[in-house]
């Protein structure tokens, strides 16, 4: 997945939009209003990283197991480790089950009900 796309992608679910509230190098992708400056925040991306680094929100089981099967999945950069992954996208992660993380953590951020 290219930057483009990721960040199509990532402004594709409904009522987010894009902040930056740790400076231009960091994109935060958020729910909520952004004419209230408020928000949760499901995705953050470092662009400029090479690899670019996506962190997620992510049920901490599975967190745990994505980082024993991936060597890019990594505990959140300054951010819950629990809860939290960071991913460096250099294609280990097949773009289906990132997408699919991408999703899951849209859900745990919004509150949508998230399937077991």
């Amino acid at each position: 997945m290219n930057v483009k796309d990721l960040h199509d992608y990532l402004l594709s679910f409904p009522n987010t939009w894009l902040d930056f509230p740790f400076g231009e190098d960091v994109s935060v992708y958020k729910i909520g209003h952004a004419e209230t400056g408020g928000g949760k925040l499901f995705a953050i991306v470092n662009y400029d990283d090479k690899p670019v680094k996506v962190s997620l929100k992510c049920d901490p089981l599975l967190a745990e197991r994505l980082r024993e099967t991936y060597e890019t999945v990594l505990p959140g950069y300054h951010l819950s480790k629990k809860h939290w992954n960071t991913i460096l996208m250099t294609g280990q992660v097949p773009e289906d089950e990132f997408k699919s993380l991408v999703d899951l953590s849209y859900r745990l951020v919004s509150g949508e009900t998230v399937a077991t």
